[in-house]
């Protein structure tokens, strides 16, 4: 069974990630995956949009039909697909060279979480990207200056 990086790692990637690819993007503004992206954009992250069904820009940027057609290495595949979908964005993931699977708070699913990790990516599942990026690393960036030290 799949556990979770702890939260060190899970700091320490949402850290050193520049690119995520979200997976499942709406282009609906009222919709979970639209404004998490918009979130992962003021956040600082290139965000792409993976979803065959998407026909023009969303969030300023050109959609994509799949993980592999990005044109540039991603670091994050965030996934907003029913956990029984997820299986062939692992796959487009691994094929991409991605570096993290990122299943969303509801997704789960354990053969694609084996199949990335048995393929050399780190995997994050059943968690909000939003949510780890606010309590893990965006209380870094409220100040000025180099990071507290414990303590401070």
């Amino acid at each position: 069974m799949h556990a979770n990086p702890d939260s060190r790692e899970i700091k320490d990637l949402l850290r050193r990630a520049r690119t995520v690819a979200v997976v499942g993007l709406s282009d609906r503004p009222y919709r979970t995956s639209h404004a998490i992206a918009s979130a992962l954009q003021r956040f600082g992250y290139k965000v792409f949009p993976v979803n065959p069904n998407l026909e023009g820009p969303v969030l300023d940027e050109e959609p994509y039909a799949s993980v592999e057609d990005i044109p540039t290495a991603v670091d994050i595949v965030d996934v907003f697909r029913r956990s029984e979908k997820v299986m062939p964005v692992a796959e487009q993931a691994v094929a991409a060279g991605a570096k993290v699977l990122w299943m969303q708070s509801g997704v789960v699913n354990e053969e694609a979480a084996a199949y990335a990790e048995e393929n050399g990516l780190t995997v994050v599942m059943d968690r909000c990207i939003k949510v780890d990026y606010a309590t893990l690393v965006g209380s870094e960036t409220s100040h000025v200056g180099p990071p507290l030290r414990e303590g401070e």
